[in-house]
């Protein structure tokens, strides 16, 4: 009977809770004030340059800001503003094995960006770097995995300045 009794109790306390599972905001826009944003193509002045780097980058970034936020792409005027550059696109060896030969490669992107807010200039900022780097075998020419590599690294870089600008992060 007591088993019964704790059976029935925890349906009455199941029936009584409700459990609330939500997803934080995605971001911290206050969308009374901000409607539009506008993300200046990166023109890519870094010593190597590989053509396909800069509309990566463009084209993800602009992606994520769409998905993530209710925001509408404009070419000027925007109520936030994102331009940067990129400033740097390095090969370095990364490990040496036992011959004395490279046998990791580090591929690292940077990129420098300024932020404007129209609405709040408190959150602006001006040449922040950020960075993103992948690994890869250097038995492998570069050739053969840069553009996965790429897709990585841009792919982060977009993310982190998306959380220093709307994510306020």
């Amino acid at each position: 009977m007591v088993h019964g009794t704790w059976v029935i109790g925890l349906a009455v306390i199941m029936v009584a809770c409700k459990v609330s599972i939500g997803l934080a905001p995605i971001s911290s826009i206050d969308y009374s004030k901000v409607h539009t944003m506008q993300i200046v193509d990166f023109q890519n002045h870094a010593d190597y340059v590989y053509g396909p780097l800069a509309t990566a980058l463009n084209d993800q970034m602009k992606d994520l800001f769409m998905r993530q936020t209710r925001l509408s792409l404009v070419n000027t005027n925007g109520d936030i503003v994102i331009e940067g550059e990129i400033t740097g696109y390095n090969q370095y060896n990364e490990a040496i094995d036992a011959s004395g030969y490279s046998s990791k490669v580090r591929l690292t992107l940077t990129v420098k960006v300024s932020f404007t807010n129209n609405t709040n200039h408190d959150e602006d900022f001006e040449n922040r770097t950020f960075s993103a780097f992948q690994t890869y075998d250097a038995t492998q020419l570069l050739t053969a995995v840069q553009d996965q590599l790429i897709e990585v690294m841009v792919k982060d870089i977009s993310e982190q300045i998306f959380n220093s600008t709307v994510a306020n992060w």
